[in-house]
């Protein structure tokens, strides 16, 4: 393993880089797990130099060398996914502590990339963290350090080399020249979780469009050329690989979106659907693995998949539940967000947040005992921004009530947040008041009167808003309710009027 001092990192632009190495055991137990989305051509995956050799990566034989974890020219069967499933990988995560970044947060980001790379079924063997003033534009950390990472990769027999920050697709090229190994960065492995847990078609085409808008500007070309038809004027070299490949790629795309327009339009029906029901709608938010699903289960029963890892909800769920005053609400389960949560992915997935912005309330769960509650909540409030859910109303729940003493403290400095444990029901009733009173907030206190005849409208009184009081009249029965302005304009007929 090479050193701060070694020559190989006292190149002009690593001179006052420092290194951080902290090994990690590694699991060699191998590990099966179904291929991701297939490829529209295994072509693509392609990553050679545009027609030229690299003498270096050759061996004895004339042969390029190859790794079994890689994929392409660095060996390893080409699949669907960012990471091998035949067995899991050993990686080399590497962080960046640029100019007017705090090392500490540096730190953080790369311990929530071994938790990805985990997820996605992979095990960390290094770390490695770069500080320099800002990134190399040429291989991202620059030359020296560069060579400490091949160091790190061979000693380790890491089979990828992740890096914390997006690459740019020079950047990426140049990594694996040098590294004749597999260079990816934190939006491929976020890309390869969600391929992995999608389940629904409508998430499998989210993902995969988002998958294949990353990999176009990474198309490398090939020597070899496509054969045109014989006639005079049609010989010559024909279209080049990787034109071929670019049109098949951006072929699918464009086939991908209109897929997604279609469900838009009818998620777009759905929701207006939702405008006339008698029903608030509240959506949990919140960083990953912050315990969303579980707390949708802790209230209504749901039966969704709990899993102490990132991104284990991709697909939404909705389930409606009854409040403490008798109101019925539709509770919906979104996908978790996280730092750095790639655009492209945001992009694809535009249909699937939108339900967030069309949300009365929004619950925003936090891990209270996490180790940066304030950063999760300025992640999240980023993506609900872009999605234009910001302006929606939020209320704050500290999850891990049970778990830390920090919950009771960030609850105390959150005016009108809660604090429970969605896993053993930890004020959890608190909660229900909480959103009951947000939800009341918007709406109005009527007097209504409604024929016995009326079961139907007694009915809606009763389910779509709170009863504060009812009375028996002769001709009927007269409520004084509050309603929201959707319930109020429905019931407009059996409201009186001063």
């Amino acid at each position: 393993m090479s050193s701060p001092n070694h020559p190989d990192n006292q190149d002009e632009s690593d001179s006052s880089a420092a290194s951080d190495i902290n090994t990690v055991p590694t699991d060699s137990s191998f590990s099966q797990a179904a291929d991701l989305y297939p490829p529209v051509d295994g072509s693509w995956w392609d990553r050679s130099d545009d027609g030229e050799d690299d003498e270096s990566s050759e061996g004895a034989d004339g042969e390029a060398e190859t790794h079994r974890g890689a994929f392409g020219d660095f060996g390893g069967e080409i699949r669907g996914g960012f990471l091998d499933r035949a067995f899991r990988e050993r990686i080399v995560i590497v962080g960046m502590a640029h100019s007017g970044r705090d090392p500490v947060v540096a730190e953080a980001s790369l311990d929530e990339l071994e938790l990805l790379v985990d997820t996605a079924g992979a095990d960390v063997a290094a770390r490695i963290m770069q500080r320099r003033d800002k990134p190399d534009r040429a291989t991202f950390v620059g030359k020296g350090k560069v060579q400490e990472i091949l160091a790190a990769a061979l000693e380790f027999d890491a089979d990828t080399v992740v890096f914390d920050d997006e690459l740019t697709p020079a950047q990426g090229f140049n990594l694996e020249k040098i590294l004749k190994r597999t260079a990816l960065d934190r939006t491929a492995v976020i890309l390869d979780i969600f391929a992995q847990h999608a389940t629904s078609a409508e998430g499998k085409t989210q993902v995969e469009l988002a998958q294949l808008r990353y990999n176009l500007p990474r198309l490398r070309g090939k020597k070899s050329f496509s054969q045109q038809g014989g006639g005079i004027g049609t010989r010559g070299p024909g279209e080049t690989q990787l034109e071929v490949d670019r049109r098949r790629l951006v072929r699918r795309i464009h086939k991908l979106e209109r897929d997604l327009r279609d469900i838009t339009a009818r998620r777009e029906n759905q929701r207006k659907a939702r405008g006339r029901s008698p029903y608030s709608v509240v959506s949990i938010v919140g960083y990953t693995n912050a315990g969303k699903s579980t707390l949708l289960k802790a209230l209504t029963g749901a039966d969704v998949k709990i899993e102490d890892q990132l991104f284990a909800t991709v697909d939404p769920t909705t389930r409606k539940h009854r409040l403490p005053g008798g109101e019925q609400i539709l509770l919906t389960d979104t996908v978790g967000f996280v730092k750095k949560l790639p655009h492209t992915l945001v992009e694809a997935f535009k249909s699937t947040l939108e339900v967030a912005a069309a949300a009365d309330l929004l619950i925003h769960v936090v891990d209270g005992a996490g180790p940066d509650p304030d950063g999760h909540i300025l992640a999240v409030r980023e993506v609900l921004n872009s999605i234009d859910a910001g302006e929606v109303e939020q209320l704050l729940v500290f999850n891990k009530l049970d778990a830390s003493e920090e919950v009771k403290r960030l609850v105390d400095l959150n005016p009108g947040s809660v604090g429970i444990s969605a896993q053993n029901g930890l004020g959890i009733d608190e909660l229900l008041m909480a959103i009951g009173d947000r939800l009341r907030a918007n709406s109005e206190v009527y007097e209504v009167a409604i024929p016995f005849a009326r079961g139907d409208i007694i009915a809606s009184v009763h389910r779509e808003g709170e009863v504060l009081a009812e009375y028996t009249e002769e001709l009927g029965m007269r409520y004084t309710t509050r309603l929201s302005p959707d319930s109020a304009s429905r019931l407009d007929e059996w409201i009186i009027r001063d």
